[in-house]
């Protein structure tokens, strides 16, 4: 029970990736504040299994692309309590390239996986005591350093929000650590069967496991505050192919 009592802010926490961070998180004693966009019912759910683990869960409703919304949420997170950490995990991933793209899809992109990290982790820093301390763990993906011609703008923003990653580890220093954890072949993506020789390009030869990835998030929300500014890959060094 490392995180025992303190409490932990998940973006889009209701599905899939975010929803195993949060039961981990959880099952190291932390209390959870469940973000999420649309997916009220699978929030839910997440928030009855979290109590019945004898941890506390609240529900927060946002629009990540909806800057109003945005600027309210962390406000809102803390009148649950002193937050310790934020996890900016929610993401918009489509298959778009160069010629599908439009401006309308590039801004979109952005604006969740780049400017809204952006902003929750400023409100954030900001709500954090000079004399105590927090964290911030961005989720990133592998393409963010390798960025190709796939997935263009969810490709470009990561990327961007690695260089943020970065960049907010030396400005919130010492009392905030800022870090990545850059994910490859953890799930299917939700929009259809990933591709058949995927998994050729993974030199670990196979699937994450949720809890990996859970794990992760642990180290960098409990362990030494002297790493900041770190993105660990979870991707079976699928970035180094």
């Amino acid at each position: 029970m490392s995180l025992k009592d303190k409490l932990v802010l998940i973006t889009g926490a209701a599905l899939r990736v975010g929803r195993a961070l949060a039961l981990s998180v959880a099952h190291s004693g932390a209390d959870v504040v469940i973000h999420y966009g649309s997916s009220h019912a699978e929030a839910q759910l997440l928030s009855d299994e979290i109590k019945g683990m004898g941890r506390q869960a609240f529900l927060l409703q946002a629009d990540l692309a909806i800057p109003a919304e945005l600027e309210t949420l962390i406000q809102k997170a803390s009148e649950f309590g002193p937050l310790y950490a934020l996890v900016n995990n929610a993401a918009v991933f489509k298959p778009l390239t160069w010629q599908s793209t439009t401006l309308d899809d590039w801004n979109y992109h952005l604006m969740v996986n780049l400017t809204a990290p952006f902003l929750l982790s400023q409100a954030f820093a900001r709500s954090v005591p000079a004399n105590q301390s927090g964290r911030i763990v961005n989720l990133l993906d592998w393409r963010a350093l390798r960025p190709g011609t796939d997935h263009l703008p969810y490709t470009i923003s990561k990327a961007a929000l690695a260089a943020l990653t970065r960049s907010m580890a030396i400005a919130l220093a010492p009392n905030i650590t800022v870090n990545g954890l850059a994910l490859g072949a953890v799930l299917p993506p939700s929009t259809g069967d990933p591709p058949a020789n995927l998994l050729k390009r993974v030199p670990a030869g196979r699937w994450a496991e949720l809890d990996e990835v859970g794990r992760a998030l642990l180290f960098l929300l409990d362990d030494p505050s002297f790493v900041t500014g770190e993105i660990i890959h979870i991707d079976g060094g699928r970035h180094l192919v």
